[in-house]
């Protein structure tokens, strides 16, 4: 059974995203060992420079780095990521399996993204779309797309 970690800068505040995660946790249960980490989101001001925001990329970052576990295949959420359906989706979580990748983190930043750093290290880089989400909603998406990729590994109805 693979151990799929998320790890994600910002907490859920909305009860919405919680239970919504909180379904996907319990459904994902039959198919994976899942851990969710929520690492803290820097402060900024409300007009935040360039630089600022820099900063702060970079403090997230090395948080980041800090709870990457060693050995795990990294895959990152970004807008300049790859596009895949469900079922590429699906095929990656099957093949990264049978390469032994029994260790999956998946990274969602927060409201400003990743350091260019992390995008650089991860393996995979997946985009969601290439419309701009909430990242408290991309980890809800993030979610449902694992469980669909497991069901559809499983022959399923749930994707049709």
């Amino acid at each position: 059974m693979q151990r799929v970690t998320l790890i994600c800068v910002g907490k859920l505040k909305e009860k919405f995203y919680q239970d919504a995660c909180a379904e996907y946790i319990k459904r994902l249960s039959r198919h994976c060992r899942l851990e969710i980490w929520e690492l803290p989101e820097q402060k900024l001001p409300d007009a935040p420079s360039p630089a600022q925001i820099q900063q702060a990329l970079e403090r997230e970052a090395e948080a980041v780095r800090e709870r990457l576990p060693a050995g795990a295949l990294l895959a990152a959420l970004c807008i300049e990521g790859t596009l895949c359906s469900s079922e590429e989706l699906a095929r990656r979580l099957a093949d990264w399996g049978n390469q032994g990748e029994g260790r999956l983190v998946f990274l969602i930043g927060g409201s400003h993204g990743l350091h260019p750093s992390l995008k650089e290290a991860a393996r995979f880089r997946l985009s969601m779309s290439p419309m701009t989400f909430p990242h408290h909603l991309a980890r809800v998406m993030l979610l449902e797309q694992l469980y669909r990729g497991y069901q559809i590994l499983e022959g399923s109805k749930y994707h049709k």
